[in-house]
């Protein structure tokens, strides 16, 4: 299987890449900098032929383009949507509205970018997915706590793309899913987050594989629980 993985500089989008070379999955990994990725760029030499590093910034339309030319004309199989950021976490007073349109373009914008350019090599492939990576918080029946306002909202956003994403490209097979990773030990989680990156990954990838057109649509964790929209 090809994949193709954005935001695979560390954290989550590092992990991806480390499961599906470890499985033997062929990966395409796209980063706004790979120059400043030495983990990532390591792993490419590790595995040649197998791992493929390509500059990817998804908030620039030419740089998308680029990305998807590189990789034509062979077929994409599953694409994860994984770049993405969390910002400000303060509450509405002192609230930046620039901050609020820097995240809907890396986390709405961006996978919607990425997708659209991408979508006629998916159209080509086996496995025909498409896995965006979201957040529990943009739940709207979750939030009771409030704040994170670019966040929260540029994840619900996400997910409406999602949601038409998957209405509009069941009858051609191809499947989608929203996964929430869980509160993840990151440099964006922090210190105290509960769940081992490992662990989030092995449970989205578990997901990911079970995901077919009958279940397009879904929002869960990486435990395959379903999160309230």
């Amino acid at each position: 299987m090809r994949y193709v993985v954005t935001g695979t500089n560390r954290g989550i989008g590092l992990e991806f890449v480390r499961q599906l070379l470890a499985r033997g999955d062929r990966v395409v990994a796209g980063a706004r900098a790979p120059e400043q990725a030495p983990r990532l760029l390591a792993l490419a030499d590790q595995h040649p032929g197998q791992l493929v590093v390509l500059p990817c910034d998804v908030t620039d339309d030419a740089s998308v383009r680029a990305f998807a030319d590189a990789l034509s004309p062979e077929p994409v199989d599953v694409l994860i949507n994984n770049a993405g950021m969390s910002g400000s976490k303060g509450p509405i007073d002192g609230l930046e509205l620039d901050a609020v349109r820097t995240q809907f373009e890396v986390n709405a914008m961006g996978p919607l970018r990425v997708t659209t350019a991408l979508l006629p090599a998916l159209r080509r492939g086996q496995g025909r997915k498409i896995a965006n990576v979201g957040s529990e918080r943009a739940s709207l029946h979750n939030n009771t706590t409030g704040g994170r306002y670019p966040y929260r909202m540029s994840k619900v956003a996400l997910n409406a793309a999602s949601r038409s994403l998957a209405a509009d490209l069941k009858g051609e097979g191809l499947a989608v899913v929203i996964l929430h990773p869980g509160w993840v030990q990151t440099r964006m989680g922090g210190p105290e987050a509960p769940v081992p990156v490992t662990e989030s990954v092995t449970g989205m990838l578990r997901v990911l594989d079970a995901l077919t057109p009958e279940t397009t649509g879904r929002f869960v964790d990486y435990r395959g629980e379903e999160i309230p929209w």
